[in-house]
């Protein structure tokens, strides 16, 4: 089965936050869409294993995403191994989608950076998407170039390559966020994470000059055909 979009994070909730945005929009306008996750989250602060997985489950069947898969390879634990790198590029092959998110591979700086494994994540799908492109490599299925890939969760001072606009599906990202109750809705945490989220959309929405917007960085110089298709914000 072909996907236009799989995103892929580190925990269950990090596709929501990031990019669960772009995922309902891409859902709404008829695009097959899918979510790996690269560990089951099971050392977050608020819930277990089976609790996020019922929750991962919940969000993205909010998000209008098909495809949801889970990897054990231990939360605060990932790493960028050969061995992750091949199971991550299988998927690719497998899927074949179009376009790929995953978090920002680069480390942040100061006291706030980078969660160590949205980092690795990064590392992993960049590296994953490489390999599986090579003929030689030991991985089933036949090689594959996505041809796209994005990065969201930018570390601090990384400006957006593009903004896109989220507004008119606002509402269901917060649903599909609120999804995630033993993160987002949890009064042991004594943090409004919605509230927090909500003022991060403002803020690429700001930028882009929309209400509500999700930011992301281009792996590569984006290559516009027609300059007058950045004046159209109605295009996904």
């Amino acid at each position: 089965m072909i996907y236009d979009l799989i995103s892929i994070g580190a925990h269950p909730d990090d596709v929501e936050v990031g990019s669960g945005g772009v995922l309902i929009k891409a859902a709404a306008a008829g695009y097959k869409t899918g979510i790996i996750y690269l560990t089951a989250g099971e050392r977050g602060t608020g819930g277990d294993a089976g609790i996020r997985a019922e929750e991962a489950a919940a969000a993205a069947a909010a998000m209008g995403a098909d495809l949801l898969k889970t990897y054990d390879w231990g939360d605060t634990e990932l790493a960028d191994t050969y061995e992750h790198r091949l199971a991550v590029a299988a998927d690719l092959r497998l899927w074949r989608p179009r376009i790929v998110l995953c978090p920002a591979p680069w480390i942040g700086h100061g006291r706030r950076q980078s969660h160590a494994d949205h980092v690795a994540c990064g590392q992993i799908v960049v590296n994953a998407a490489n390999l599986a492109t090579l003929k030689k490599a030991e991985v089933p299925g036949e090689p594959f170039r996505p041809a796209r890939l994005y990065h969201y969760f930018l570390p601090p001072g990384r400006w957006p390559d593009f903004v896109i606009d989220i507004t008119p599906y606002f509402p269901a990202w917060l649903e599909a966020l609120k999804c995630h109750r033993s993160q987002f809705l949890n009064p042991e945490k004594g943090k409004d994470y919605i509230w927090a989220l909500e003022s991060i959309a403002r803020y690429f929405g700001q930028m882009a000059g929309v209400r509500y917007g999700q930011g992301f960085a281009a792996d590569q110089t984006l290559l516009i055909d027609d300059i007058f298709d950045l004046s159209r914000l109605d295009r996904f």
